[in-house]
């Protein structure tokens, strides 16, 4: 498949509704529980993510679900396996209908190469986008698992790997970002996790940032979880965010 897929999926980000750059985090563990979420946010968001906790509870119908009421859906799995077996989970994950995603980078070449031809076999319009360094991670703690240097080597490092393999867009911290940009420039998907409002507290994060700051360093698209999930009223919370990702 041809890697130059990776340079052109992005041009579109910059001029997308805000609706859809804002990715609500459903980290809950029924289908009844996300309901809720999503009703109370209303249509101040349109993008959900579905990661492990919600996915191992529910299973792929709540996908269906998302997806069949007409909002994206960011699958974030971070599928990490041999190439078969990624490529296998992939081509399941790309038939549920899902807008986004996401694979290890550290998988290698041949696997995020096996991810990105079998979620284009079954839909060429669904991302993959290569997870490179957990946003609860330091430079401190990649020493401790032995990887050299710290956090913006390795971003930068796995980023190129998932660029020269047709990944459309990686996911790390906004505080990479602005060097991602620098590097891979514009026509490329940067996902943004541990966003923070001014003032909140960055729970299990070791690297935060507000959406203003992420949105300026060039963040394609941000998620937000607790944030606005546990406010008092979620519609007005994803809709400040909003008005910072302005």
């Amino acid at each position: 498949m041809a890697v130059e897929v990776a340079t052109t999926v992005a041009k579109g980000a910059r001029s997308m509704d805000p609706r859809q750059r804002l990715i609500v985090a459903l980290d809950v563990s029924t289908a009844a529980a996300a309901r809720k979420i999503i009703a109370a946010v209303g249509d101040s968001a349109h993008a959900y993510k579905v990661g492990m906790q919600l996915y191992t509870a529910e299973g792929p119908a709540v996908v269906r679900e998302l997806v069949g009421s007409g909002r994206r859906v960011f699958l974030d799995l971070k599928y990490h396996d041999i190439p078969n077996t990624v490529g296998a989970a992939v081509r399941e994950a790309a038939q549920l209908g899902v807008s986004m995603l996401t694979v290890h980078a550290s998988g290698g070449g041949k696997m995020l190469r096996a991810a990105v031809e079998a979620a284009h076999a079954v839909n060429p319009d669904a991302l993959v986008l290569a997870v490179t360094v957990l946003t609860s991670l330091d430079d401190v703690e990649l020493g401790k698992i032995g990887l050299r240097g710290g956090v913006l080597e390795q971003v930068l490092r796995l980023t190129a790997l998932a660029h020269s393999n047709g990944c459309q867009g990686i996911v790390a911290s906004a505080l990479e970002a602005a060097a991602l940009r620098e590097e891979f420039g514009h026509d490329f998907t940067i996902v943004t996790p541990g966003v923070r409002l001014a003032g909140s507290g960055p729970h299990d994060q070791a690297r935060v940032v507000t959406p203003a700051e992420a949105i300026a360093a060039g963040a394609s698209h941000i998620v937000v979880g607790r944030p606005i999930t546990e406010a008092a009223d979620p519609a007005a919370e994803a809709r400040a965010i909003l008005g910072q990702m302005g």
